[in-house]
Formats: C-alpha cells, structure tokens, sequence
C-alpha cells in the first residue's frame, strides 16, 4: 500500500529514524516501523493482520472511517483511506480489497 502522512510535520517525523525515535522514544519507534512496514507490504487494505501483534482494525464512534494498528499497549497508529472518493461496497462500507493507500493520521492512546 501507498503511506501518506496527513502533514508535513509527521511526514519529516517518520521518514526519519532519528526524529521518530526523539518523538516516540527507541522502542515505540521501532515498533512503528514494523508496523509501517507491514502495512506497505499489504496489497490492499483486506490483507493487512488483523491478528496481534499489528491487529488492524476499524474503529467507531467518533473516530468512525478510521482504523488502528497496535503499537505498544496502549499506543495505537491511526490512519484513514487514502482515497478521495471512498471505495464503497454496496452497503456503503468501505472496501477495503480497493483500498491500496492510507493516510497516517497519528499515533495516540485513545484510550
């Protein structure tokens, strides 16, 4: 898949080992990175693990079109589809075998 970073600032952050690691510290870090890596090897949206350790899932209410992958507990990455319009299944959830890029959003503790 396609990464895209909703903003400059988080664009120069994880395109630098140094700067995630000032950011997240060492260990968050390079979880991101494995995660990010995994989720650039996925084809599509659907073949990114749902199973832990990454555990990609879509999340609700407030945060409704976003998804998360587990970092280190209680951290999550949050990014979107990458796609201006939505691909859509026929009852109007999205679909995610058409979604091929996403887009960082951040990494926070919703929690």
């Amino acid at each position: 898949m396609e990464i895209i970073f909703r903003t400059s600032k988080l664009t120069k952050i994880f395109n630098s080992t140094s700067a995630l690691q000032k950011a997240y510290g060492d260990r968050l870090a390079q979880t991101i990175m494995r995660r990010l890596a995994v989720l650039k090897n996925a084809r599509t949206l659907s073949l990114a693990p749902t199973t832990k350790p990454e555990r990609c899932h879509q999340l609700t209410n407030n945060r409704r079109g976003q998804y998360a992958v587990d970092l280190i507990h209680p951290h999550r990455l949050i990014f979107k589809p990458g796609h201006e319009p939505l691909p859509r299944k026929e009852d109007r959830g999205i679909d995610t075998d058409r979604v091929t890029a996403i887009t960082i959003i951040e990494v926070v503790d919703y929690h």
